[in-house]
């Protein structure tokens, strides 16, 4: 899924919009970017490493460390993407958060990934295409800003997070703490922001059943388009191996983190000549292969990590995928790559 998507995205209009709302100089940002001028004159799509350039630039221009936040705060209803406006109409935030991470497929090489654990969730974003190249700080505070104006609206409610980590210096702290509501974790390994379950379960306030009839045809056939080279089998798996260390995932958790029915993606599954729960073990068995070769885990390390309740249960799989126990079939393949070597 997103991890193999084009490194291309187009500048959102919102984003221009953005920078007007907080008084930034749109042609200073251009000009120290240096993009290129059809970015402006042909709106074409430009590569993670512009798109960070840019946010960089904002970043200079604006001489303010909380650019992020304004931009983001700035922002309403009339001037965001179809998608956007879907996900304000959604049942819940829950449901909401899921439209999003869709729109992100439909629009740029960012990865959004959610994780279920026991009483909350998690919602971290990754640019594959960025390569050793920082986020910009003020992108990832957009971003951040982003989902919690999303629940904050839909609901009525200011909701607070139940932690927010940012793979960068403390800047500006003590106004993100303000608008966040919670302890923000610097330097961290990942930008990530957890929700409660409580919180992601609220119904929305501006939930339009009949409106959400009327965008999503459109937003179907556009998503249709882009993964016209990706199976739903595909997609199913990049879910699965995200959502296992969780636990077993159910057909309907991930139909609702691919924002169809369970139905839906039973169908669509069954056309492809697959089940559901194939592709769970096939996940499983992948992801197994791959961890044992990674000789710093240990075995009850990985029995967690593929989502088995104990490393018995672990074992009796393996043994019914490979004939063999995972201390068996790891020590036979290090003397393998020991005898290639």
């Amino acid at each position: 899924m997103n991890s193999t998507a084009p490194d291309k995205l187009k500048i959102p209009a919102t984003l221009w919009e953005g920078l007007k709302r907080a008084g930034v100089d749109r042609a200073e940002v251009i000009r120290r970017a240096n993009l290129p001028l059809s970015v402006l004159r042909d709106d074409a799509p430009i590569a993670t490493t512009q798109f960070f350039a840019l946010w960089r630039a904002i970043e200079t221009v604006s001489q303010d460390s909380t650019i992020g936040l304004r931009i983001a705060t700035s922002l309403d209803g009339a001037v965001m993407p179809l998608a956007f406006v879907a996900a304000q109409h959604a049942r819940t935030f829950r449901d909401a958060l899921n439209r999003v991470a869709r729109l992100k497929r439909l629009c740029a090489p960012e990865e959004v990934s959610v994780q279920d654990l026991a009483d909350h969730s998690a919602l971290s974003i990754s640019w594959p295409h960025g390569g050793s190249d920082t986020v910009p700080r003020a992108l990832v505070d957009a971003t951040m800003v982003s989902f919690v104006e999303l629940g904050r609206r839909g609901t009525g409610e200011r909701l607070i997070p139940l932690s927010l980590e940012l793979a960068r210096s403390a800047v500006a702290r003590s106004a993100l703490e303000k608008y966040f509501g919670c302890d923000i974790k610097f330097d961290a390994t990942v930008d990530r922001i957890a929700w409660r379950r409580e919180d992601l379960d609220k119904l929305f306030a501006t939930y339009n059943k009949d409106l959400l009839d009327v965008l999503a045809p459109e937003l179907d056939r556009r998503l249709e388009h882009h993964d016209a080279s990706e199976s739903v089998t595909e997609q199913t798996k990049w879910v699965l191996r995200r959502r296992l260390t969780a636990g077993r995932p159910d057909i309907r958790s991930v139909a609702a983190e691919l924002a169809m029915s369970e139905r839906s993606l039973q169908r669509r599954l069954t056309d492809e000549g697959v089940s559901f729960q194939a592709l769970v073990t096939q996940t499983r068995h992948q992801m197994a292969l791959e961890h044992l070769a990674d000789h710093s885990l240990t075995l009850i390390e990985i029995a967690y990590l593929l989502g088995y309740e104990d490393q018995n249960s672990f074992f009796r799989a393996f043994r019914q995928w490979e004939s063999q126990t995972p201390s068996e079939w790891r020590a036979a393949h290090a003397v393998e790559c020991h005898a290639g070597n």
